[in-house]
């Protein structure tokens, strides 16, 4: 009977412990690694690069513009550049990284100037990068001619999310209002004070992004403002220009951290039309 008995007695603790401990381990790494593969990989958002802003005035441009060299990442980043000016100036831009550049719509062509002038954007996306890096145009109709270029990079942006192109131009309200201001202003002998609203097309994220807007003003003047609202701020500008005159020119950026529907409205004087982009660059 006691024999018979013994052999049903429990085991000691420790050797269950043991026990215990031994399948714990056997089980827990293929449950961490189980965990970890569920989780994605964290994006970097986009957020705005290098970025500088070529200008010739008319009559001392020459060929090709060449902008200041700036320090853009490795690769990983989207390259945006817009070349506004004589439309006889027509090449597809180059860089001393040799990427490859895609036209992004049309060409926009300026009012009031014969087609004379017209304004172009071009994307590089997954571009190269590094030290000392340019963009050039070369100017084979116009050499001499006047031409603003924006170079603008999106750093860890993979895709060009959307974009939007409109040329809005004062209301038949506002440019009878300016008019009126002109002329008031012409007897008394004061600055040109008028001023008008713009506001871009819209452009649809998905997540967070960084959005790029582009103002380029039409009016045969010499010194303005464009304000853009919205939480955009600008970055770089071009908008008092010599005697012989120049692209009058202002760049704006924000960034979103969420899907959404975004504008901008600019708010500039003396009132003029103006070409306006606006760019959603997202991670791919």
């Amino acid at each position: 009977m006691h024999a018979g008995f013994s052999s049903f007695l429990p085991r000691p603790r420790s050797h269950r412990t043991t026990s215990l401990a031994l399948l714990l381990a056997f089980a827990l790494p293929v449950a961490a690694a189980t965990i970890d593969d569920a989780i994605p990989a964290m994006q970097t958002p986009p957020t705005l690069g290098a970025h500088t802003l070529l200008t010739q005035s008319e009559g001392d441009g020459s060929s090709p513009a060449i902008t200041s060299a700036v320090h853009t990442q490795d690769d990983g980043s989207s390259l945006l550049v817009l070349v506004a000016g004589h439309a006889d100036n027509d090449a597809t831009p180059t860089d001393s990284y040799a990427n490859t550049w895609k036209l992004v719509g049309d060409p926009v062509t300026y009012n009031g100037y014969d087609a004379r002038f017209d304004a172009r954007a071009y994307i590089a996306i997954g571009a190269h990068g590094g030290k000392h890096h340019t963009v050039q145009v070369a100017k084979n109709g116009s050499p001499n001619g006047e031409i603003s270029m924006p170079f603008i990079e999106i750093a860890h942006a993979g895709k060009l999310q959307d974009v939007a192109q409109n040329y809005p131009t004062p209301g038949v309200a506002a440019r009878t209002a300016n008019k009126l201001a002109r002329a008031w202003e012409g007897v008394v002998g004061g600055p040109d004070t008028t001023s008008t609203l713009l506001t871009s097309g819209t452009v649809t994220t998905t997540g967070p992004a960084t959005l790029v807007a582009v103002w380029l003003g039409d009016a045969y003047i010499y010194s303005m403002t464009a304000v853009p609202g919205d939480g955009f701020k600008v970055v770089d500008s071009y908008l008092h220009l010599p005697p012989n005159s120049g692209v009058q020119c202002a760049v704006a950026i924000r960034q979103v951290n969420a899907a959404g529907t975004y504008s901008v409205t600019w708010s500039g004087s003396p009132a003029q039309g103006a070409i306006l982009w606006l760019f959603a660059f997202q991670a791919p």
